[in-house]
C-alpha cells in the first residue's frame, strides 16, 4: 500500500476534550518516545512489535493498549504488515475529572498493564471513536466514554499513589527540568554532563536507564509536546519550528510526523477546521 492509500486522522472533540486517533494502512516505525497524556487504543488490523518500559509484545487485531503519561514506548511492523489502529488520547486533567466522577473521590489512575490481548474493551474504544467521528449527541459521547473508563478502572487500574515508583534520582530530575525549561535552546551533551559533574558516557547510560529514553529523545519528545500545544493555539508551523528549537521547518515536519504520524499542518487542522 503506497502513501496515498494511508489514512491518518485525528479528531478533537470539544464536548469531551479528548482526541480520537486513527492510523490505517501504515508501515511506519515509531521511535522511542512518551506522551504527556493517557492513551487507550487497540489494534484493528495488522501486526506490530511493541517495546514498552523494557517489555516486548507482539500485537494482533483485537489487542488493547494502555499507556500512562510518560510510559516510554516504540513499535515496528511485523512482516511488513500494515497497521490499522484506533485510540483515544486523554489529557491528565480530563482523566482525573472522569475518574473522580466514577469513583466519587480524588483518583489518579495508573494503568497496571500496557497490553491486554484479545480484550473486549477494544469494542468500547471503537464505540467512543465512532461517537466522536459521527458527532453524536454529547449524552451519547459521554456515556460511551464513561463506560470505557469505568471498565478500565475496575480491571486494569490502581491509584497512582499505590505504585511503588522510586523515580529518577536527583541529578536526573535536574536534567529533565533543565531540558523542559530550555527546550528551545541548542542543548549539548557537554552542557548536561557539566551540570552533574559526570562524563558523557555515564550520563547517557544512567539517564536512559532511569527515564527509558536517551537525553536526545527526551528533549525531542518535550519539543514535540510543546509544539502540539502551540499548533492548537493556531500558531503557524514555521513559527512553531523556531519556537521549539528545530533548525528549520523541514526538520520540524519530519520529526513531528515521525512521532505523531501526521504533519504539523495536518495536526493543526483538527483544531482550526470547523
Amino acid at each position: 500500500m503506497n502513501g496515498s492509500q494511508e489514512q491518518r486522522h485525528i479528531y478533537y472533540d470539544r464536548d469531551l476534550e479528548i482526541e480520537a486517533y486513527q492510523l490505517s494502512g501504515i508501515v511506519q516505525k515509531f521511535p522511542n518516545h512518551f506522551h504527556e497524556y493517557y492513551v487507550i487504543g487497540f489494534i484493528e488490523g495488522g501486526k506490530r512489535h511493541l517495546w514498552c518500559k523494557g517489555q516486548e509484545y507482539d500485537l494482533n487485531a483485537g489487542d488493547l493498549i494502555l499507556f500512562n503519561p510518560r510510559d516510554n514506548h516504540y513499535c515496528a511492523p511485523i512482516g511488513g504488515e500494515l497497521l490499522d489502529y484506533r485510540a483515544v488520547n486523554i489529557q491528565s486533567g480530563v482523566m482525573l475529572e472522569i475518574a473522580k466522577e466514577i469513583t466519587g473521590k480524588d483518583y489518579t489512575p495508573y494503568f497496571t498493564k500496557n497490553v491486554i490481548y484479545q480484550s473486549e474493551i477494544a469494542l468500547s474504544v471503537a464505540e467512543v471513536y465512532e461517537a466522536i467521528l459521527m458527532d453524536m449527541s454529547k449524552l451519547k459521547k459521554e456515556e460511551a466514554l464513561f463506560y470505557l473508563i469505568e471498565q478500565i478502572l475496575q480491571e486494569y487500574s490502581v491509584p497512582f499513589e499505590k505504585i511503588e515508583k522510586t523515580g529518577p534520582n536527583k541529578q536526573t530530575k535536574m536534567l529533565c527540568q533543565y531540558m523542559e525549561q530550555h527546550f528551545s535552546e541548542n542543548i549539548t551533551l557537554d552542557d548536561l554532563a557539566s551540570m552533574i559533574g559526570a562524563g558523557k558516557s555515564y550520563l547517557l547510560r544512567s539517564f536512559t536507564k532511569e527515564i527509558g529514553v536517551s537525553p536526545y529523545r527526551y528533549l525531542q519528545t518535550i519539543r514535540i509536546e510543546r509544539a502540539k500545544a502551540l499548533l492548537e493555539e493556531g500558531i503557524g508551523p514555521i513559527d512553531v519550528a523556531g519556537m521549539t528549537g528545530f533548525s528549520d521547518q523541514s526538520h520540524f515536519t519530519n520529526y513531528f510526523k515521525e512521532f505523531i504520524g501526521l504533519t504539523p499542518k495536518q495536526y493543526q487542522r483538527i483544531f482550526t477546521d470547523a
